[in-house]
């Protein structure tokens, strides 16, 4: 699969804030989120779909989501696209989304949680390399956190070579390289039973929230039941799972997986529902480090 560079991020560039997942229950932090961007230098569009809604998801109905979401790829106008929120939604898209156009007339697309699907399925179908990011409702609609403004900023603009993690728990020692491919658990698990893990040797990065451990335990069984990730992964990068009653049984559950896959492991990055969150590129060539805990990009990710 050819690899597919968006344009890097730049001042004056049209950023589309698209509501695809969940419905916009407090539009004011959208518009908050439209005027953080504008203060710092961008234009901004906001999708109708952030405005309506039906039951628990964005627009009026799917279709509406759809339509706003490869009109944001075919305008010529928009440079990059920033999903509004997660929630639930973005599955009902994937089977009637146009991946020619979005092939041909590549951007940035950004957002995480529900995103995950997305994500993963652009790069998946395309090439195109997207990013899992902070969003308008919960991060740039409030206060935003500075080392988060960083990281997207950096990554968008093509600046960032590494993450590092704190903390970090090395469940397996040793070194991997592959594509970073991942996100939140519970979305990447639903994509099961579609076509959605890359040809190509991967680096997977986790991250959840509000799930219990056996539930963990039975996603992570899930989608290493599936062949070609257990074929393709041949590293694990985890970031928060928050909101669990017991963190040693995590640990333990994780340990088990690691000397089970028995590829290298480790936690402690700022991947999370968190507000302290990096900006990772999915679908960029690294390396992972577990002993250290650090990830390393090893090629430009982003075009001029």
């Amino acid at each position: 699969m050819k690899i597919i560079k968006p344009k890097k991020l730049q001042k004056g560039n049209t950023i589309a804030i698209l509501g695809v997942s969940g419905k916009i229950k407090e539009y004011e932090r959208i518009e908050k989120a439209k005027y953080f961007f504008e203060e710092k230098g961008y234009n901004v569009v906001i999708s109708d779909s952030c405005k309506t809604s039906h039951r628990y998801m964005a627009g009026i109905n799917t279709e509406e989501c759809l339509s706003e979401f490869h009109n944001a790829f075919l305008s010529d106008e928009i440079d990059a696209i920033l999903c509004a929120r997660g929630g639930f939604g973005t599955l009902k898209l994937i089977n009637y989304i146009d991946w020619k156009l979005i092939k041909n007339h590549p951007k940035i697309f950004a957002g995480y949680s529900d995103i995950t699907i997305l994500l993963n399925m652009i790069y998946a179908n395309t090439g195109l390399i997207t990013f899992h990011s902070p969003m308008a409702n919960g991060d740039f609609g409030e206060i935003v956190d500075e080392y988060t403004q960083n990281s997207f900023f950096c990554t968008l603009e093509g600046k960032t070579n590494c993450y590092k993690a704190q903390n970090s728990t090395v469940f397996n020692i040793g070194k991997a390289q592959g594509k970073l491919f991942g996100g939140n658990l519970a979305s990447l698990v639903s994509l099961c039973g579609t076509d959605f893990v890359p040809n190509s040797d991967l680096i997977l990065f986790l991250e959840d929230l509000n799930e219990p451990i056996y539930k963990i335990d039975k996603m992570l069984t899930q989608l290493f039941n599936t062949e070609k990730i257990r074929k393709n992964v041949k590293g694990i990068a985890l970031g928060d799972f928050l909101n669990i009653e017991d963190k040693k049984t995590l640990n333990e559950v994780i340990q088990e997986f690691a000397l089970n896959l028995n590829i290298p492991m480790c936690d402690g990055f700022k991947i999370t529902h968190d507000k302290v969150k990096d900006t990772i590129p999915i679908g960029a060539a690294a390396e992972l480090d577990a002993d250290n805990g650090i990830i390393t990009l090893s090629d430009e990710y982003i075009g001029e």
